[in-house]
Parts: structure tokens; C-alpha cells; sequence
């Protein structure tokens, strides 16, 4: 069996597509479609369903994709044991990241990283949903809580707080709420319930019982331009609200506070470009901690 008809089929299974794996490995489709072929060919069983608009894993080839990882792993772990593990800082870093802290604090400053390092190339991923690292549709994910299965490294990144905001306007218009109870009388800005991914985003229960938003937003830049618009109060990152003058501070004693983590495959431990990716994002937020706190 052919090691790189295995990161072949790897890229497929992750991609969900041919095209867009002969675009990540930087191979001609129709070349990785015959390396793939021939791998099903070598195991003698179909490991995708090809149809137009993707690739399905057969339930063989998800059976397979599990010992695919490990021998991904184990690869890069037999490189690292011989001093033959990517020591260049070069290839592609794909950074998943909370849309908040994607948008608000990452997208403007991780071009000073390309400065340092032309031959990288960096893919920011701010959306908000969380990230399989197993799968790698992200080599370095930010999550909101420190993942407890898997094999996984993960340093805490920030501590961040929030607080509840509205546009100056709204207030002048609708008068400004002295306490929790006030707020029941306000238009609520929230996430949508069912899309909350992980229970660290579902603080409204926090500041009171039922938020009860008239207005669901599942992207926290979405829920903080609503509110910049004053189409009502919403609970928002104090280090984004902070940076819109527009934006007032309601019920200072309320204080609801997060973590940042910094999270990556253990296989990717010895890879420079990602080390160096994870150190850079460390070095990022140290050096403006006083945005966070």
C-alpha cells in the first residue's frame, strides 16, 4: 500500500471532495482520482461513493478511515523519532477559531506572522461552530472549553469577559433598564438555541432565567452588529463592544466570563509550522492582554 494514496484518501474523506483535495495536497484531480482507485483496488473493496457533487464514505471506507488516521499519525511520529520532522517554517496552517475572536482580534493581526515567515501560508477559519482536529479540518482550533477526550494539546489561551450592551440610540429611544428585571421589557438580542454548539456560549441563563431574544443571531459579529444597529440589548464580548464608542455598558455588576484555548492533534506537536502558529497566537494575546481583561 502506497503512503500517499493513504494521505490521498485522507484528504478526500476530510474534503468531502475530490476537486477540493487536489486542491489542498496540490495534485491534478484527475491524478488523485486514479491514486485513489488504485488504493481501492490494493484494499479490494470501494472506500467512496463518487457522485457529482462529492464523495460519501462506503461504510468500509469508514471503517478504514480510522486506521488511515493512525497510520497518519505514526508517520509523523517516525519522522519526528529520525530528525526528519518539517523544520521549515513553510506550508499551510489552518487556524479555526470562534467568529468573535476570529474576525474581531485574529483576522487583523496574523498577517504580521506572513511578514516573518513568506513561505507560510495561513488559513483563518472564523465561524462558529467548533472544529475536528481528528478529521483536520483544522490544524490549530481556538475552543471555548479545554477539550477533555482525544489526543489533544491544548494551552489556555485568555480569560474574556462580557457584559450586556446597547446602541446609544435604542436607549434615547426606549429608555435604559436599571436591573435584570428591566430588561423584560426590552427587545433581546441571542443565540439561536439550537445551533448552540457548546454550553459555554449559552450564558444568557446567567444575567436572567428566560432571555427569551426576539432576535437570534448564530455568529456573535452578527449579534454585535445587531446591536450596533440598536435593534436591541444583547450580551456581547466586552474587548469587541469596547472597540465601538456607539455601544453603552448596561448593568456593570453583571460580569460573565469565558476562556480562550489554544488546541491542536498531538500528531502536529513536532510540526514548526504549526508550533510556530500556536506560539505566534500566544505571543499575540500576551502582548495585548489588557484588550481581554
Amino acid at each position: 500500500m502506497n503512503w500517499d494514496d493513504v494521505r490521498v484518501f485522507l484528504a478526500v474523506a476530510r474534503s468531502g471532495q475530490i476537486l477540493a483535495a487536489s486542491r489542498r495536497l496540490g495534485v491534478n484531480h484527475t491524478t488523485l482520482s486514479r491514486r485513489l482507485t488504485a488504493l481501492e483496488e490494493a484494499l479490494g473493496t470501494r472506500l467512496f461513493i463518487r457522485r457529482t457533487n462529492g464523495c460519501e464514505l462506503t461504510a468500509e471506507g469508514d471503517g478504514f478511515l480510522a486506521s488511515a488516521e493512525r497510520m497518519e499519525t505514526e508517520m509523523l511520529a517516525a519522522q519526528a523519532r529520525l530528525g526528519r520532522t518539517d523544520t521549515a517554517i513553510a506550508g499551510t496552517v489552518r487556524v479555526g477559531a470562534p467568529d468573535g475572536f476570529g474576525v474581531s482580534f485574529l483576522a487583523p493581526r496574523l498577517g504580521r506572522l506572513i511578514e516573518r515567515h513568506p513561505e507560510l501560508k495561513i488559513q483563518l477559519v472564523p465561524v462558529p461552530r467548533s472544529f475536528s482536529l481528528s478529521q483536520r479540518e483544522a490544524d490549530i482550533a481556538i475552543t471555548l472549553e479545554r477539550p477533555e477526550q482525544g489526543r489533544l494539546v491544548s494551552a489556555k489561551l485568555t480569560d474574556y469577559t462580557l457584559g450586556v450592551y446597547a446602541n446609544r440610540s435604542y436607549l434615547d429611544e426606549n429608555g435604559t433598564p436599571e436591573s435584570v428585571e428591566a430588561l423584560k421589557a426590552h427587545r433581546r438580542i441571542g443565540y439561536v438555541e439550537d445551533l448552540i454548539f457548546t454550553a459555554s456560549l449559552n450564558f444568557t441563563g446567567e444575567v436572567m432565567r428566560s432571555w427569551d431574544a426576539g432576535f437570534e443571531i448564530s455568529s456573535a459579529t452578527g449579534q454585535t452588529e445587531a446591536v450596533r444597529s440598536g435593534a436591541g440589548i444583547g450580551i456581547l464580548h466586552n474587548y469587541i463592544a469596547r472597540q465601538h464608542d456607539e455601544l453603552v455598558r448596561l448593568l456593570p455588576g453583571i460580569v460573565i466570563r469565558r476562556s480562550y484555548w489554544t488546541t491542536w492533534h498531538e500528531s502536529a506537536r513536532d510540526l514548526a509550522r504549526v508550533r510556530t502558529v500556536a506560539d505566534f497566537l500566544g505571543e499575540l494575546v500576551g502582548r495585548e492582554q489588557h484588550i481581554f481583561a
